[in-house]
């Protein structure tokens, strides 16, 4: 787990990264950027439940492609959750909570996943942890209002002209963050052949 100092604003963000991909730079960036973040965890999964394990890359071809990517010196491409033995993402979050009670965290999310969030195991769990950052990708722009997270905890979202605080704010809090958007993939990635962007 990357070493932070007391008060530090964190974006986590974690995934398959499989390939990571300069969409995923690009969320990277603008989370450092909007929401005002010391850091942010690139934070690579072992593996997703939600999708199959027949297409993943070994974990570490994934982390060496993602340091490879992100090279802002910010950005802490992590793989700690490995050790944690297959947590699921509301577990992971704890554990990150319990050893680092002096700093603000954010959970960063790409917009094309909260159709699916509420699959997600303890979904609310996570939502009442940590503040949410969702941040715009190709074609989720509209569909997110109609997404069981945002119509459940609509009453918490945070104005996005507000977001430079929304580190320092109590969960349940989330917003949505517009701006430029990636239409590269990791599906697409992999279903040419490709193990990264160009």
């Amino acid at each position: 787990m990357p070493h932070i100092e007391r008060g530090m604003a964190v974006g986590l963000f974690g995934g398959s990264f499989n390939p990571p991909h300069e969409g995923h730079l690009l969320v990277a960036e603008i989370a450092l950027r909007r929401l005002g973040l010391d850091q942010l965890w690139w934070m690579v999964t072992p593996g997703n439940p939600l999708k199959s394990r027949s297409e993943l890359a070994p974990l570490s071809e994934r982390i060496s492609l993602s340091e490879h990517l992100a090279r802002d010196p910010r950005i802490k491409v992590t793989a700690f959750e490995k050790t944690l033995g297959g947590s699921y993402t509301a577990d992971t979050l704890a554990h990150v909570k319990a050893r680092n009670p002096q700093a603000h965290f954010v959970w960063i999310m790409g917009a094309d996943s909260l159709q699916s969030f509420h699959l997600w195991q303890k979904w609310r769990e996570i939502v009442s942890m940590f503040p949410i950052a969702v941040v715009d990708r190709p074609g989720a722009t509209l569909s997110f209002l109609s997404s069981k997270m945002a119509r459940t905890f609509d009453y918490a979202r945070v104005d996005e002209d507000d977001i430079g605080t929304l580190w320092k704010r109590q969960a349940p809090a989330w917003t949505f963050i517009h701006g430029p958007r990636s239409t590269l993939s990791s599906t697409a990635l992999r279903a040419n052949g490709r193990k990264n962007s160009p």
